[in-house]
């Protein structure tokens, strides 16, 4: 028994969609084993922010699309290949920006006399230097005992010699 073909007529958003079949780059040139450290192979599938191309994209079948991912995970951890990367952009001149309304210009702010002056609160942070705390007092005093018997020792030596 032979199927009836719908009449039913493809609109032009789907008639588009429906073109040749994207052939993967692993069989464009014979690829019979996908090796980790191919990484110009692997980055074929990878787009420009380092993420793994999808399918229909690359054109791979189920397998391919496992085999490759391995391949770019395995490349991953030994380094070969980046996990992500930043893209930078150029960024607009402020004459292309839109119209931001009424808002005044910076020149045009309020008077802010009504606001009180800072207060410098650095000196009162700062701890008062003329007075030694005890514990630099008990470092120094056998630091300075230990350095004096050295030198001692020292020229006890070199006046026996």
């Amino acid at each position: 028994m032979a199927k009836t073909r719908s009449t039913r007529r493809l609109k032009p958003k789907d008639a588009n969609r429906r073109t040749k079949k994207k052939i993967s780059p692993l069989v464009t040139d014979k690829v019979e084993f996908v090796d980790y450290k191919d990484v110009d192979l692997l980055r074929r599938f990878m787009s420009d922010r380092a993420k793994l191309k999808a399918r229909r994209v690359s054109g791979n079948d189920s397998q391919q699309q496992r085999v490759v991912a391995r391949a770019v995970k395995n490349a991953r951890e030994m380094g070969l290949l980046p996990y992500a990367t930043k893209v930078t952009t150029q960024r607009r001149s402020r004459g292309d920006r839109p119209d931001r309304g009424d808002r005044p210009d910076r020149g045009d702010r309020p008077d802010r006399g009504d606001r009180r002056p800072r207060e410098d609160s650095s000196e009162a942070s700062k701890p008062d230097q003329s007075t030694e705390t005890p514990v630099e007092s008990a470092v120094e005093a056998p630091v300075e005992a230990a350095v004096e018997k050295a030198t001692e020792a020292s020229t006890a030596s070199q006046g026996e010699s």
